[in-house]
């Protein structure tokens, strides 16, 4: 076995190890893999206050033209009930197509296009990080949320049509307007370690992974790693080096 030291300018040196007895491109997927999810794991955003000016705007890497998603979200916060908090916000320019909400009796609730809605009840959210995700799909309404891994009893969530492109991702704040008319009692105060999101629902076990870190898969609509963030108010990005 022989080891190469790559160290491209101004970039990490990666040590890669080359074995002619190993399938090569299993090494590559797997090194890609590990590489991305260490990314993930290295950068986050802190909303160290309450207040109604401090967010996050995502640009998707698609837009949100989605007949179906999972989203998932990892967290922490120390709002305690009976204090509501958003999560994740999709607004376009006259509804909220899509909206997370840990509501003020700790139940988990998704809204899309703000009159179709699902609550789930959950153990009420510690202080300490949490993985929530949620899949929906207009063929079947079928609406199902994970909380750290584990899922609730699926419910139905009819729309009529999928999620309409043309609006904006925000963390922190739930958008009244396109991107405005914020609410300080609703706004979120924490961490957010990630958010990632697909255009499918992802199957049960490759969300279980991903809430131990076990398992990454690059998202194609929202991905942690690359998604590019805008800042406003008192938000702190962190990046690990």
């Amino acid at each position: 076995m022989r080891i190469h030291h790559i160290c491209p300018p101004d970039s990490v040196c990666v040590c890669v190890c080359v074995c002619r007895s190993v399938n090569m491109k299993l090494i590559l997927s797997m090194f890609v893999a590990a590489f991305l999810l260490s990314d993930v794991e290295g950068r986050s955003l802190m909303f160290p206050m309450q207040t109604s000016s401090s967010f996050v705007e995502l640009t998707p890497a698609k837009p949100l033209s989605l007949d179906a998603f999972t989203l998932c979200l990892r967290f922490a916060t120390e709002l305690h009930l009976p204090r509501q908090v958003i999560l994740f916000s999709y607004r376009t320019q006259l509804v909220d197509e899509l909206n997370l909400w840990r509501e003020a009796d700790g139940r988990l609730s998704l809204i899309l296009g703000e009159k179709a809605i699902v609550s789930f009840v959950v153990p009420e959210l510690g202080p300490l990080e949490n993985h929530v995700c949620v899949a929906w799909e207009l063929k079947t309404s079928r609406t199902t949320l994970y909380l750290n891994g584990r899922s609730t009893v699926s419910q139905r969530l009819q729309m009529g049509h999928g999620l309409r492109p043309g609006g904006r991702v925000i963390l922190g704040q739930d958008a009244d307007a396109l991107l405005g008319n914020f609410d300080a009692d609703e706004s979120f105060v924490g961490e957010i370690f990630e958010v990632n999101m697909w255009d499918r629902v992802l199957p049960p076990n490759a969300i279980q992974q991903l809430s131990t870190g076990k398992f990454f898969s690059s998202a194609n609509v929202i991905d942690w790693a690359t998604v590019k963030l805008k800042g406003y108010g008192n938000v702190v990005e962190f990046q690990e080096s």
